[in-house]
């Protein structure tokens, strides 16, 4: 029986084959750094940050500049294996889209930044519908709603809108 040393590193993520093609597709550099950029991302569920990457790569004892880690993510979702999120914190995330994964949509929190997946077919079966109305042949969406988490909802964190509002409504 063996086992693994504690130093070692994690096992490879099964898609790196996909990334691989992709790059040799594009006749693209197959590079060692692009490698464990993709499988970083490729072994988590999470959606992670450059700077979440860049520290995953440390903990794996790899030195990537964060130039490196930007180029290959802009690959990867070229590639059509990893989306990129604007959850409105100044900043893109990014999730691959296979491996167990069902389609998923996000609640946003806008206090705390919590993101919280979500699936509901009623959305798919809407989606559907609507595409079929419009003669649309669907390949993905994306549903972002954004506001406050229960928790935030329960410290007393309210919303206060600060967009325009029309003089007429000021009325009194």
């Amino acid at each position: 029986m063996s086992v693994a040393s504690i130093d070692s590193p994690p096992a490879a993520s099964p898609y790196l084959h996909l990334f691989r093609r992709y790059l040799k597709q594009q006749g693209l550099p197959v590079t060692q750094q692009r490698e464990v950029v993709a499988d970083v991302v490729f072994s988590t569920t999470e959606h992670l940050s450059v700077e979440e990457i860049e520290a995953r790569l440390k903990e794996r004892g790899e030195r990537i500049g964060k130039a490196t880690i930007y180029r290959t993510m802009e690959i990867l979702v070229r590639s059509g294996l990893v989306e990129d999120h604007d959850f409105g914190d100044g900043f893109k995330r990014y999730e691959h889209l296979f491996g167990g994964q069902p389609v998923h949509d996000h609640l946003v929190c806008t206090h705390c930044r919590k993101v919280t997946e979500f699936r509901s077919p009623e959305l798919l079966r809407i989606q559907d519908v609507v595409s079929r109305e419009h003669g649309f042949a669907p390949t993905r969406h994306r549903l972002e709603i954004h506001g406050l988490c229960a928790e935030c909802q329960e410290q007393g964190v309210t919303v206060a809108y600060n967009g325009l509002t029309c003089p007429a409504w000021d009325v009194a």
